[in-house]
């Protein structure tokens, strides 16, 4: 959602930091450029003359014109200026669960907002916290609203509210309130009706439920998309209903992200949750300070670690170090890789949390690595037998060409496959014959949140951690490293030491 504004923010920098000095002239026209890129990714003005008004005195004065590094400076300043507008440096502002269960959510917001989805998110998020959830549609307007609920609600792992034809909103909420409580749910969920435009009815509506239900948490779901028109959303809502907080949708993807920045500083509300996938559990928390980190290009490893952690399958991760410490590489455990980075968000969710790495976007895409290369390597392989996949030095010609029929590719992209698992098991031969340590590390740093993943959170400040810590907080992922861009390495998805993704 942010790419835009990321690149050019990033173009000021770079112009700034091939200088020496800065003088008050060079800080003027670098605010002008950031001034530009804001209103360019649709901040509100009035959002934006604030921002630029306290980033410009907090650029005067000494601190700036004699920094050894002044560039450095203004890009602090930039960030401590987003995490203001975000939402300040305090701790990401949770969801306030009541003490007598259960605890009343009510989601409300327009129609296509997806807020039928980002309950049933929300509902996952919570029962892996342990919480015994139930979910109630209230829309009696929109055709299988309440069904999409219920399906959706299975998907979650958690409970939906039994359909009953004809009730009204108002009762289906004294319904669903009376069940929470009979059978002892942690938290309710209530669903509300969306429209297409704000109108007094759905509002008068969602204002009774409200009064019903009183809810710990009223939260506005608004389409990031949709740029100014759902900071305006948001404000409507705010003057009819108690809302306690904010969550984006589709931050995944390609709008300018500038509801994002505009709706917490214009509302005064936090944003609490941004929706970055159609999958079920695509919902993340929100945290100023890391989505300022990854604006302005200095990614987000701690999110990166915590993906890690959830979509991992510790247990076939350690099988795979101990075959990894006998030198063992074959195009199954190939395949596990492809698929452990898929289930990650793919090759564009990780890129996108690591520093530096929109700078590279051309050369990415110049080398054509995309997740589509390795959806076609996952075919290539899923059209070999179980031997030819264990044994992949059996492959000759007549078995090539029939596994890139299968596959719908050119024998060609058969051979490079092969020739890629080759050098990667080379390398872990060589690696083991060393007192290599493979993957052995991953569950010790991911399981136990201690020291490795304090150094993670300790990243989450303004300075850009360095190449040399992201790899050495990255070094429990597991597998060998795979250089990238800038000297950096992502271990276990890229491949031995030494190849580099980008290079045909």
């Amino acid at each position: 959602m942010f790419d835009a504004l990321t690149e050019r923010l990033s173009g000021v920098f770079d112009r700034l930091s091939g200088r020496g000095v800065l003088s008050e002239k060079d800080v003027d026209e670098a605010l002008r450029e950031v001034r530009v890129a804001l209103l360019e990714a649709d901040v509100a003005l009035p959002v934006v003359r604030e921002f630029i008004a306290k980033a410009k005195e907090a650029a005067t004065g000494e601190a700036v014109i004699r920094s050894v590094r002044p560039a450095d400076q203004v890009v602090k300043i930039t960030y401590d200026g987003l995490v203001e507008m975000l939402g300040g440096e305090g701790e990401p502002e949770g969801l306030s669960l009541s003490l007598n269960p259960p605890t009343v959510i009510l989601m409300a917001g327009l129609q296509g907002s997806g807020k039928t989805t980002t309950a049933a998110k929300l509902g996952l998020r919570l029962g892996r916290e342990r919480k015994k959830v139930l979910l109630a549609s209230l829309d009696t307007r929109r055709p299988a609203a309440m069904e999409q609920l219920a399906t959706l609600a299975e998907q979650a792992g958690v409970s939906s509210l039994p359909i009953v034809a004809g009730q009204s909103a108002p009762d289906i909420a004294r319904r669903a309130m009376s069940a929470a409580k009979l059978q002892g749910y942690d938290v309710l969920i209530l669903d509300t009706a969306g429209r297409t435009t704000i109108d007094e009815a759905m509002m008068a509506e969602a204002a009774e439920i409200a009064r019903i239900a009183t809810p710990s948490e009223t939260l506005l779901v608004a389409d990031s998309l949709t740029g100014q028109d759902a900071v305006r959303t948001a404000k409507a809502f705010h003057e009819r209903l108690p809302l306690t907080g904010l969550i984006l949708t589709r931050a995944d993807g390609d709008g300018r992200g500038g509801a994002a920045l505009s709706m917490r500083a214009v509302t005064g509300l936090p944003i609490k949750f941004l929706g970055v996938s159609e999958k079920i559990d695509g919902l993340d928390a929100f945290d100023a300070r890391r989505i300022a980190g990854r604006i302005l290009g200095q990614g987000d490893v701690v999110a990166l670690v915590e993906k890690a952690a959830q979509d991992l399958d510790m247990a076939k991760a350690e099988a795979t170090a101990r075959k990894l410490a006998k030198g063992q590489f074959d195009l199954e455990m190939m395949a596990d890789q492809l698929q452990q980075m898929k289930r990650m968000g793919g090759m564009e969710g990780i890129m996108g949390l690591l520093p530096g790495v929109q700078k590279v976007k051309k050369q990415i895409a110049e080398a054509n690595i995309s997740d589509k290369t390795f959806d076609r390597q996952l075919a290539i392989i899923s059209s070999m037998t179980r031997v030819e996949r264990r044994k992949p030095d059996i492959l000759q010609a007549s078995r090539k060409r029939r596994i890139a029929k299968g596959a719908g590719v050119d024998v060609s992209e058969v051979n490079r496959l092969l020739k890629q698992q080759r050098q990667m098991a080379d390398t872990f031969k060589a690696m083991s014959r060393g007192g290599g340590r493979g993957l052995a590390q991953m569950a010790q740093m991911l399981g136990g949140g201690g020291a490795d993943m304090a150094r993670l959170k300790a990243m989450g400040g303004g300075k850009a951690p360095s190449p040399d810590e992201i790899n050495k907080a990255l070094s429990g992922l597991g597998g060998a490293p795979g250089e990238l861009p800038g000297g950096l390495k992502l271990p276990g998805l890229g491949g031995p030491p030494g190849f580099n993704p980008f290079k045909k």
